[in-house]
């Protein structure tokens, strides 16, 4: 039953290559199917294809890796109905879990234990009418929210939503350049100039492997 069992893409080890984690070794879970299509998406391989798997078989999984920290990640996690069982049960083994999610679909159904990284969609992506900001009152303290830069009126964009929302006095803060397309000196410099109190968010993963790599 679909209760019983996510679609996965692939589940392995690596190093976390963004948020406030990133540089630590990482169990990544990614599961199959978004209903988002980000211009800059990087993991459209992830729309299709994988296997259903059972909540036991992810989990037996995770654990031969032998990582403490674990990422869901897709495509969009939070399409998978056994997601939030999924989350339970790797809390209950003793693992810290970490979610992205793309914003738009309502997290209220996910453990305040868990770490929801909230990659709110900028102009951009051509999504950015899908985001859900009610989330913003769902996440716990235990989150953090990511902003992906294309060019400077996505800069400008999502400068004025942190402050809109004062997100940074309530969570870690991220804006990631998107790769090959903006220099992060350009994203720095309007950080610096606008004194914005945010981190910026370079994907650790693409620059040890570079930005072709897979299951990195």
């Amino acid at each position: 039953m679909a209760e019983d069992t996510l679609r996965i893409k692939e589940i392995y080890r690596s190093i976390q290559g963004e948020s406030s984690f990133s540089g630590q070794p990482c169990a990544f879970v990614r599961t199959v199917g978004c209903d988002l299509r980000c211009s800059y998406c990087d993991e459209p391989h992830a729309f299709s294809g994988g296997e259903r798997m059972s909540i036991d078989e992810v989990l037996d999984h995770v654990m031969a890796l032998a990582v403490p920290l674990v990422e869901l990640t897709g495509g969009e996690p939070l399409l998978q109905p056994a997601l939030p069982v999924l989350c339970q049960r790797l809390l209950d083994e003793g693992f810290q879990v970490l979610i992205e999610t793309g914003g738009h679909r309502d997290i209220s159904s996910i453990d305040p234990r868990v770490h929801v990284i909230l990659d709110l969609k900028t102009p951009a992506s051509g999504m950015s009418q899908h985001n859900d900001f009610a989330n913003l009152e769902r996440l716990s303290s235990a989150g953090e929210i990511k902003f992906v830069v294309a060019d400077s009126a996505d800069y400008a964009w999502a400068r004025d939503r942190i402050r809109e929302h004062v997100l940074e006095r309530r969570w870690p803060v991220h804006l990631s350049p998107v790769h090959g397309v903006l220099d992060p000196r350009e994203l720095a410099a309007w950080m610096l100039r606008d004194g914005l109190r945010a981190r910026l968010n370079l994907q650790l993963h693409k620059y040890v492997w570079g930005p072709d790599a897979e299951q990195v």
